[in-house]
């Protein structure tokens, strides 16, 4: 088995491109220059190349040596990484993370127990937008981390949850058996939006949009007070809420997607424990519906049932 590279040769290489000098780099790293020049020669001897060109008193690095240089500082970054993992008491400051708001309702509260719990010092500073204003954000570097829906136009660091999208009715009204079937949905620029209306147009089924909103409340409020159908993920579901499927007449739409967006210049030990949080939280975290929402015959509609809390039945207001 080849023998693994020494980090501290590592760090005294880094130092050494850094200062440009071994002499810098060597006050840099508590040795003396002769420690160092030793570290550096057995690295190359490890390597079989000389990684610098020494002229007089300054030096530059080979074609070798810069090919090592990004290998380098990655070895070493996640050497920092691993060790912070193992020390989260002590991971302190601040992260900016931006999420919709019926996300916000459904995932922030698990999001934050965990990480508040592991990571007391750090302060997080939350924002409730459309997932077009929050990839604005974190484009323009006012965000550094964003929970959003993902889309094909920009690069997403990680899917993190899947789940069933639904078109949705009120458990209590009829709203759904409409000739033109009335929707109350997300902005243009929304995917479920999208994803909906195109399947009603296939379908040739007549709609007209009764609401448009990005806010979470407005739709589902709509929805319980039998005004309007909407689509909404598994998440978004509610007590008193109906899941129309095709024994309804609706079609099977794709899953919704749920992405981490992680902003420019935020490799930080911080910002990692929060994505990493966020992957942990979301993969485990089960429906919020309870066991009557599980998925029945096609002959039998799916109701989202009231659910039991501390202060007793939630009612559905039918």
């Amino acid at each position: 088995m080849a023998i693994p590279l020494d980090l501290d040769q590592l760090r005294s290489f880094l130092a050494v491109v850094d200062t440009g000098s071994f002499t810098r780099a060597a006050e840099d790293v508590f040795k003396t220059q002769s420690a160092v020049s030793m570290q550096i020669r057995r690295l190359e001897e490890r390597l079989g190349k000389e990684l610098f060109e020494r002229t007089g008193r300054s030096v530059r690095l080979t074609d070798d040596g810069a090919r090592l240089l990004g290998y380098a500082r990655r070895m070493l970054s996640l050497s920092q990484e691993t060790l912070t993992a193992f020390d989260e008491a002590h991971i302190s400051g601040h992260v900016r993370i931006g999420l919709p708001d019926d996300y916000a309702e459904r995932f922030l509260p698990e999001i934050m127990a965990r990480f508040v719990r592991s990571n007391p010092r750090v302060e997080l500073q939350i924002a409730c937008e459309t997932t077009s204003s929050l990839v604005e954000h974190v484009e323009k570097g006012h965000l550094d981390v964003a929970l959003v829906c993902p889309s094909k136009t920009h690069a997403w660091s990680e899917i993190v949850r899947r789940e069933p999208l639904h078109f949705v009715t009120s458990a209590c009204h009829s709203v759904h058996l409409e000739e033109v079937l009335p929707l109350a949905i997300g902005r243009p620029d929304c995917n479920w939006r999208k994803q909906g209306v195109e399947a009603l147009s296939r379908m040739q089924r007549d709609y007209r949009i009764l609401f448009t909103s990005w806010s979470a409340t407005i739709v589902t409020s709509a929805v319980l007070a039998g005004l309007a159908v909407s689509v909404l993920p598994e998440c978004a579901l509610r007590p008193g809420m109906r899941v129309l499927t095709e024994a309804d007449g609706f079609p099977k739409l794709k899953d919704a997607q749920i992405a981490v967006m992680r902003g420019k210049n935020t490799d930080t030990p911080v910002i990692s424990a929060l994505i990493d949080h966020i992957r942990e939280s979301l993969q485990n975290l089960v429906p919020q519906t309870d066991e009557a929402t599980v998925q029945r015959p096609a002959a039998e509609p799916r109701i989202v049932r009231p659910s039991l809390s501390r202060t007793g039945i939630v009612a559905a207001n039918c």
